[in-house]
């Protein structure tokens, strides 16, 4: 399938979008599109990837949907754009690196500069119904970024991998602990975070891994 995306994620994941699950998937998704009001807009699908290739990926940040609501989604996980109010989650992802490394050096919810410096922001999911929480679950997405994960974790090594929940967790599986730096920790939801992602100190603990490793440190 022609499938528009960063050339070299397209030669990572050919198999992928040749597979019967990614025709039915994107049968599924132009449907919907054409239906429905579904974020992110078509064209930021596959944002993450465009803003990060293959060969420039430092870090994996692992969340689950994209937001549902309108103005939020651009293809980033846990990202919305400059101007929309910043999600819960993302405040506390703003705290615990304030708390981290004593600093954050933006104050809106737009992660593009995170994504420009090889954080692969990924959602489980890239698309979701308007006002429906995890309605594009179960519809092949999860297989395809289960697959990104263990193309990409076989492809590079010294990579950092941010866990953060129980669902993002379970990725773990995937991943080779002897070639990458494996970090988990609870959600950074407000229902979740003073139980684990307060205090995990993942921020530091990966620009460490990554100048251990010959790379420079992220700019949180």
């Amino acid at each position: 399938m022609n499938v528009r995306i960063d050339k070299t994620w397209q030669e990572l994941l050919s198999e992928e979008f040749s597979a019967p699950y990614f025709k039915t998937l994107t049968d599924f998704v132009r449907q919907e599109y054409s239906t429905t009001t579904i974020y992110p807009p078509a064209s930021l699908i596959f944002n993450a990837f465009d803003h990060c290739p293959v060969d420039k990926v430092r870090v994996v940040i692992l969340g689950q949907d994209p937001y549902h609501e309108p103005y939020q989604a651009m293809g980033l996980s846990f990202s919305v754009p400059k101007g929309v109010m910043i999600p819960r989650s993302l405040q506390n992802i703003y705290k615990e690196i304030q708390s981290d490394i004593g600093h954050i050096s933006q104050t809106d919810g737009d992660l593009t500069r995170w994504a420009d410096q090889g954080v692969l922001l990924l959602n489980a999911t890239l698309t979701v119904r308007a006002h429906a929480a995890a309605s594009h679950q179960g519809r092949g997405w999860e297989l395809f970024t289960d697959n990104v994960v263990r193309r990409l974790q076989a492809a590079r090594s010294g990579l950092v991998f941010m866990l953060w929940g129980a669902y993002a967790g379970r990725k773990a599986e995937l991943i080779d602990r002897e070639r990458h730096l494996i970090l988990t920790a609870a959600h950074p939801s407000p229902l979740s975070a003073s139980r684990g992602f307060f205090g995990c100190k993942h921020f530091s603990k990966a620009n460490e891994y990554l100048v251990a490793h010959g790379e420079s440190a992220i700019e949180w």
